[in-house]
């Protein structure tokens, strides 16, 4: 299995800007403010490390399909996560308060050290299952037939966000407004549609 830097990097730059804005970010931030930073981002990243392995799986199966169903189904889920990403923009800042008190009720007790990290993963990864990310990492498996260069970029997308959740989360938040940044998001989800559904057609 070879492993490409540029697909990886793609990968990177398509998963962060839409994964950014979402509750992973916010739920990181949370669970900072609770326990160690590092805690929390070992425990985070791990929960993306499973989730993340389980979607370039299912992505990988669906590559062993004909190509042009493949590229149908890809294509939707891209356009699925732009139309969900641009819907939800106008309400982004003030979804923001919201997911901050659903994760904190679900921070019920202090903990310290393996418990901290235990804590972090259960709650993210029961939170995240089944995400928009998840979707799309094994949407770009399939449409790239290279797991393990996309599993590498998402995996690093989505442990940069929770890194700067963990760390610098609340000053983040003060200077970024997530309207705009889920817009981005939504915009890059339909322009890998588009072109997705050109190399179907081309094929």
């Amino acid at each position: 299995m070879t492993f490409s830097i540029l697909t990886a990097a793609i990968v990177f730059g398509l998963i962060f800007p839409v994964e950014l804005p979402d509750k992973t970010f916010i739920a990181t931030l949370v669970l900072a403010t609770r326990y160690r930073p590092l805690m929390v981002w070992i425990g985070v990243t791990a929960a993306f490390a499973v989730q993340t392995l389980v979607a370039v799986t299912l992505g990988g199966l669906l590559a062993k399909l004909p190509t042009q169903p493949v590229q149908a189904v890809a294509a939707a889920m891209f356009v699925l996560g732009g139309f969900l990403l641009l819907r939800g923009a106008g309400e982004a800042d003030a979804e923001e308060a919201d997911v901050e008190e659903e994760f904190a009720a679900k921070v019920t007790a202090p903990a310290t050290g393996l418990r901290a990290i235990g804590a972090s993963f259960l709650i993210l990864f029961l939170a995240e299952w089944g995400d928009l990310s998840q979707l799309l990492t094994a949407s770009l498996a399939a449409r790239y037939q290279d797991p393990l260069s996309v599993g590498v970029g998402a995996f690093l997308a989505l442990a940069t966000i929770s890194g700067l959740g963990a760390a610098l989360g609340r000053q983040l938040l003060k200077r970024m407004r997530l309207a705009t940044i889920r817009r981005i998001g939504g915009a890059v989800c339909l322009l890998l549609a588009a072109v997705t559904v050109i190399e179907a057609l081309r094929a």
